[in-house]
C-alpha cells in the first residue's frame, strides 16, 4: 500500500510556529516586567521583540512554504494576548485610560460571540481582513511608543505624539474592522452556508 501523503498544512514543527510559541511565552514575562519591578526598558525590549517575531514568522512561513493550520491559529492568538496583556498593564499603570481597554476588549467579545453562531450555521471563521491587520499593526507600534513616552526626557516628549497617533488610528481601525465582521456575520446568517470572507 502507498503511504497516505502528509498534508503540509498539518505540520506542527515549523520555524514560524516555534516563533509564535516563543512570542506567547513572552506575554507573562512582559506583564511581570511592567507590573512587578516596573522594568520598563526590559518590557520595551520584550514588546519590540514580539513585534519583530510577528513580522518575521509570516515572512518565513511564506519564504519556506511553512504555512500551517496551527500557525494560522497561533499568530493571531499571540497578537491578541499581547494586546490584552498590554492593555491590562497600561491601565494598571495609568498609561492609557480604562475606556480604551474596554472599547478594544468589547470589540473582541462582540466578534468572538459571532463565531459559535457561524459554526452552528455551517460557516467557517472570519478570514483576517486587511483593516484588522492594519489595526493590529498600529496598536503593536503604539504600545512600545507609549511605554517610551513615559517620563520627561527628550525621547519621551518626541515619542508621545507619535504614540498617541498610532493609538488613535489603531483603536479606530480596530472598531471599523469589528463593524465589518459583524456586518458580514449578518449577511452570512441570511445566505447559504460557506466560507465567510471578511
Amino acid at each position: 500500500m502507498c503511504p497516505v501523503p502528509h498534508d503540509p498544512a498539518d505540520r506542527l514543527l515549523t520555524i514560524p510556529n516555534a516563533l509564535s510559541v516563543v512570542r506567547l511565552l513572552g506575554v507573562p514575562l512582559f506583564l511581570y516586567l511592567l507590573l512587578g519591578p516596573h522594568a520598563d526598558g526590559w518590557a520595551l525590549v520584550v514588546l519590540v521583540a514580539a513585534g519583530l517575531s510577528d513580522w518575521l514568522d509570516g515572512k518565513i512561513a511564506r519564504w519556506l512554504d511553512q504555512t500551517s493550520r496551527l500557525g494560522v491559529l497561533l499568530d493571531p492568538a499571540a497578537d491578541r494576548l499581547y494586546i490584552l496583556a498590554t492593555l491590562i498593564a497600561f491601565v494598571a499603570r495609568d498609561i492609557v485610560p480604562l475606556w480604551v481597554a474596554l472599547v478594544l476588549v468589547g470589540r473582541e467579545l462582540v466578534v468572538g460571540a459571532c463565531l459559535p453562531v457561524l459554526r452552528r450555521l455551517g460557516y467557517g471563521p472570519f478570514e483576517v481582513h486587511y483593516l484588522g491587520k492594519a489595526a493590529t499593526f498600529n496598536l503593536l507600534y503604539a504600545f512600545p511608543m507609549l511605554l517610551l513616552a513615559q517620563g520627561s526626557s527628550t525621547a519621551a516628549q518626541v515619542a508621545r505624539p507619535i504614540a498617541y497617533g498610532f493609538m488613535v488610528w489603531g483603536v479606530g481601525l480596530y472598531l471599523w474592522s469589528g463593524a465589518l465582521y459583524v456586518y458580514q456575520f449578518v449577511l452570512a446568517s441570511r445566505r447559504r452556508p460557506g466560507v465567510v470572507a471578511a
